[in-house]
């Protein structure tokens, strides 16, 4: 009886010091072989690595400025989990890759980013990096017409992608999920630093 007492105390003890799985509301796409940096020049000519950011969450965002809906609130809920998250949130940084080159030149993606923070950067791509960058991240992205030839929308994969402080792909955040469920996934990031 004694031993048994002193092996299932063992055993909670071994337990009670193993680290447990942290769990995601979102997708956990640890470990994926896609989406594993994104590279741009920004409008002075440097060229940026979604890598470089590391010590920051860097939550990437494929979308277009003249996006009606998606894009907007998306990038909205992300500003106001910043700010709930306190300093912490200056810890998360927000890339916006534009699905539309042809009108999403850089000055018009640095004025678009400015309604949501100095964290949220526009990265505006030409059309075979834009393919290239797509296919890395399996992203789909297509424009459908207009009632004029510059008025078309373009339909997009609707979705963050999440890289730890470390700069390895972690989450992908469905469009939808609520404010509370992706605050709650970033605190649990950033608390692993």
């Amino acid at each position: 009886m004694f031993k048994s007492a002193v092996m299932l105390i063992s055993v909670l003890g071994v337990l009670a010091c193993t680290p447990s799985k942290v769990s995601f509301n979102s997708v956990d796409i640890t470990g994926a072989d896609y989406a594993r940096d994104l590279t741009w020049q920004d409008k002075a000519g440097l060229t940026h690595h979604l890598q470089d950011y590391k010590g920051q969450l860097a939550l990437v965002f494929f979308g277009y400025t003249q996006c009606p809906d998606v894009c907007p609130s998306a990038l909205s809920e992300l500003k106001t989990i910043k700010t709930s998250l306190g300093e912490q949130g200056n810890k998360v940084k927000a890339f916006f890759v534009s699905v539309d080159p042809a009108r999403d030149t850089p000055e018009v993606l640095a004025a678009y980013m400015a309604n949501f923070g100095e964290d949220f950067t526009g990265v505006s791509l030409g059309e075979e990096e834009l393919k290239q960058a797509a296919k890395a991240y399996k992203v789909f992205y297509q424009k459908t017409p207009g009632p004029t030839p510059t008025s078309y929308g373009v339909e997009h994969t609707a979705g963050f992608y999440v890289y730890d402080t470390k700069g390895k792909l972690r989450l992908f955040v469905r469009h939808g999920t609520s404010v509370e469920s992706l605050t709650q996934d970033l605190k649990n990031l950033l608390d692993q630093t």
